[in-house]
């Protein structure tokens, strides 16, 4: 599904993390971006896969009058919102009412108030790369402002090499996910082939711009003996002292799923980390 903008200087945003120390390196100010082009089965931010279609069905959920249907839009007034969530509870279409078009110039404010205590800008989504314009008029705006402060891309990696040329001159780097190295599971478990994450991988490690590659595991599921080592020598084959950052599938916040979801114990979580680094000496972060 597109994503409405009507310029590169506004974005449709879910929400802003003014202080963060998990989205990137130091304590970032984070903008996270509606509308995602994965539908993974263990996406813990459901609600931020689909722009709102304004069908009007959450507005019975909320209790405190914040929901407004006008001009046959849902209207979310903040002010009055308890942040219950029971409008994005209600949403049968992996959607928020909360979203919400931002100016650029209204996020620099923001940045403005934080730009003291952080090191960095990170934009999250959702699936970033899929406002690409916003996000090049962002970190534009930023580096020209705030030059010591990086500018990160946390994505999927399903994007067009024309993308990554687009943020290249005002990205420092990105952070990818790697679902699964095997393409048919990779379908099964987002929806869509691994093929243009894979091209993103190599393309941002040859242009100095690959900051992590994250492994999402669950056990039983993506986590073999096998898969691992396969995905550690393919991607020691383009840096082998990668970062590489270990996550084990954690089943809060996750939709209901057909495909069973397993999180993995403490010790296959260990025994990730052994597999990975027998085959490189990557920069790896156990989560």
């Amino acid at each position: 599904m597109s994503i409405p903008l009507a310029t590169a200087a506004s974005g449709l945003v879910t929400d802003v993390i003014e202080f963060s120390a998990v989205d990137g390196p130091g304590n970032r100010f984070v903008v996270f971006l509606q509308g995602c082009n994965f539908d993974c089965l263990a996406c813990h931010n459901p609600y931020t896969i689909n722009p709102c279609i304004d069908c009007g069905i959450c507005l019975d959920a909320c209790t405190t009058g914040a929901l407004t249907m006008v001009d046959d839009r849902v209207v979310w007034t903040e002010s009055l919102c308890t942040g219950t969530d029971a409008c994005i509870v209600a949403c049968p279409y992996d959607s928020t009412p909360k979203a919400r078009p931002q100016a650029v110039a209204e996020l620099m404010t923001q940045i403005r108030r934080a730009a003291g205590f952080i090191s960095g800008v990170t934009v999250s989504g959702g699936e970033a790369t899929q406002q690409a314009g916003f996000v090049q008029a962002l970190f534009t705006a930023v580096k020209a402002e705030f030059p010591h402060l990086t500018c990160f891309v946390d994505s999927n990696g399903a994007a067009e090499p024309a993308i990554w040329d687009e943020l290249d001159d005002v990205m420092d780097a990105a952070m990818i996910d790697l679902k699964c190295l095997d393409d048919a599971l990779h379908v099964k478990l987002t929806g869509k082939s691994n093929q243009q994450v894979l091209d993103s991988i190599r393309l941002l490690a040859e242009r100095g711009k690959l900051y992590e590659v994250r492994l999402l595991l669950m056990a039983g599921l993506n986590d073999s003996d096998q898969f691992l080592t396969n995905t550690a020598r393919w991607l020691a084959a383009i840096d082998p002292t990668m970062r590489l950052k270990v996550i084990g599938y954690r089943a809060h916040g996750v939709r209901p799923s057909a495909v069973p979801l397993v999180e993995p114990t403490p010790a296959q979580r260990d025994h990730y980390a052994t597999i990975l680094s027998a085959e490189s000496p990557f920069d790896l972060l156990l989560i």
